[in-house]
């Protein structure tokens, strides 16, 4: 309620203060004036004018508005040529508009008759000219008459108020518009594009600057080290005996070897003695070099000066994207395949459809799909669907449609669920508007028709598919009929709170 008092409050200080047409055009009295509207290509004409009398001026209140931003021309020249005929033209100029937007010009007609009345314009970058049509022009005033009520569902919705407010209107355009089909959607990693990093051994963590959350990374980069626990002398032991075991086996099979040969070369035995003890030394010997290659780790692990001189092994970066979680505190211990980082790449992602196994036979129809954000207006157009899944989960009853998304903007997060339009063939053509043109009036979908400068019409309609920010309407519009796209809820609030000025105020 508070909400529409304040609208009612604006819309009618911004319709205060107006123009007055003729100071002959009192409410009540005299004869009401004409109007007409008109739209080129750049410009808005509303005008208003009280019926031509030849020898009398006539004042033309002239509303000229640009299309491309909706505000009042502020400056330039307008023009109003009343042509009875070729060589027969009488021409009469505001210089400057009264205020904004508002033109007024006095017209005095030479004589009666029927004249052409055009209405020309020149400024701001803009020349423009309006036909208003044939009018009359007669010897004496006409009797004054009352004004004709305007129907119930026309509501008033003054210039001034356009110009000051957020406003814009568009035409109902034949399109051909997919049928469609919204669905969820879950937004998931692309195979490769998601990875945990976790500790190669267990140690202490060392990490000499944490990367912040978000930060960038790329494959093979180093994000800290662990580092081996020095050896206390037990370690030792075990090697030590490895070694000592491995010399004696090694005298053993070095007589072995001596003796097979000898019986070999002598006839005694066969080749194959021999070969088999030259395998059982070789075996022996390379037991020796693992323990004494142990023993040499075990070495350079001691401490020294205070330091620990241990080995350290590089934890990097499996791939490139950016740090999403850190699941570690530099300087604590850690054990083999503890999770360190999680790292995604974000800059395309997955986009997976959840469709109803009813609609599979449709996807052959599947010509397009739109991605729909939570907190963004517009649609984003996806690419070709990557795959159409062909196995329908038992338990939900539904199958994935699998698109690729451009995520390098960061509208999407992984996990994220968000709504897929799938778009299938087109359907016939008719009248589409924008969707911000759609008003939901207690859960009935209306448009606001512009029917002159100054006059909307209320009009319920029922919608069909949209695609690409329009929406088709089934019934209710006609094409070429023009429609609120933004200030359509301002008009809804004027009608509702009755502040607007009924049509056939003066100005």
């Amino acid at each position: 309620m508070k909400l529409i008092l304040l609208i009612a409050n604006l819309l009618w200080i911004a319709s205060c203060g107006r123009t007055p047409v003729a100071p002959s055009l009192e409410v009540g009295g005299g004869p009401h004036p004409e109007d007409f509207t008109h739209w080129s290509a750049l410009t808005e004409l509303f005008v208003e004018y009280p019926p031509l009398v030849a020898g009398r001026s006539s004042r033309f209140a002239i509303h000229l508005t640009r299309l491309d931003t909706f505000k009042p021309l502020a400056s330039g020249r307008a023009e109003v040529v009343l042509s009875y005929g070729p060589g027969q033209e009488s021409a009469f100029a505001a210089e400057a508009p009264s205020r904004p937007g508002i033109f007024g010009v006095d017209v005095t007609p030479p004589r009666t008759g029927e004249a052409l009345v055009l209405i020309r314009f020149q400024g701001e970058g803009l020349t423009d000219s309006h036909e208003v049509g044939r009018i009359a022009i007669s010897a004496a005033a006409p009797a004054a008459h009352e004004q004709p009520e305007p129907p119930p569902s026309e509501v008033s919705f003054l210039k001034e108020q356009q110009w000051v407010l957020d406003f814009a209107t568009a035409l109902a355009e034949e399109r051909r518009i997919a049928e469609s089909l919204r669905v969820p959607a879950e937004v998931e990693a692309r195979a490769g594009g998601s990875a945990e990093v976790d500790s190669p051994y267990a140690g202490r963590l060392r990490i000499d600057r944490l990367p912040a959350l978000g930060a960038p990374v790329t494959e093979g980069q180093v994000l800290g080290y662990v580092v081996l626990p020095a050896p206390n002398p037990a370690d030792f032991i075990g090697p030590r005996l490895a070694r000592a075991e491995a010399e004696t086996v090694i005298e053993i099979a070095t007589r072995d070897f001596e003796r097979a040969r000898r019986l070999v070369d002598g006839g005694a035995a066969p080749a194959r003695r021999l070969e088999e003890a030259q395998a059982a030394l070789s075996l022996a010997r390379a037991r020796h070099n693992a323990a004494n290659e142990r023993l040499r780790e075990l070495e350079s692990s001691r401490q020294s000066e205070g330091e620990a001189t241990v080995r350290s092994f590089a934890i990097k970066a499996p791939l490139s994207g950016r740090i999403e979680r850190i699941l570690c505190t530099p300087g604590t211990s850690v054990q083999a395949g503890d999770a360190l980082f999680q790292i995604a790449d974000l800059d395309r992602v997955l986009i997976a459809a959840i469709v109803p196994e009813s609609d599979y036979t449709r996807m052959h129809q599947l010509s397009a799909a739109e991605l729909e954000i939570p907190g963004q207006e517009q649609p984003r157009t996806l690419s070709r669907p990557l795959r159409i899944g062909r196995i329908v989960d038992s338990a939900t009853r539904t199958f994935p449609v699998t698109f690729e998304y451009d995520n390098r903007d960061r509208t999407v997060a992984i996990n994220q669920t968000v709504h897929v339009r799938l778009l299938l063939v087109a359907g016939p053509a008719g009248p589409a508007v924008p969707v911000e043109a759609i008003v939901d009036d207690n859960g009935s979908p209306v448009l606001y028709v512009q029917i002159a400068g100054e006059s909307f019409e209320r009009r319920p309609v029922r919608l069909g598919d949209r695609s690409s920010g329009f929406v088709r309407v089934i019934r209710g519009l006609k094409s070429g009929e023009r429609v609120v796209t933004r200030g359509a809820h301002l008009i809804r609030l004027a009608a509702l709170s009755g502040s607007a000025p009924a049509h056939g105020h003066v100005h």
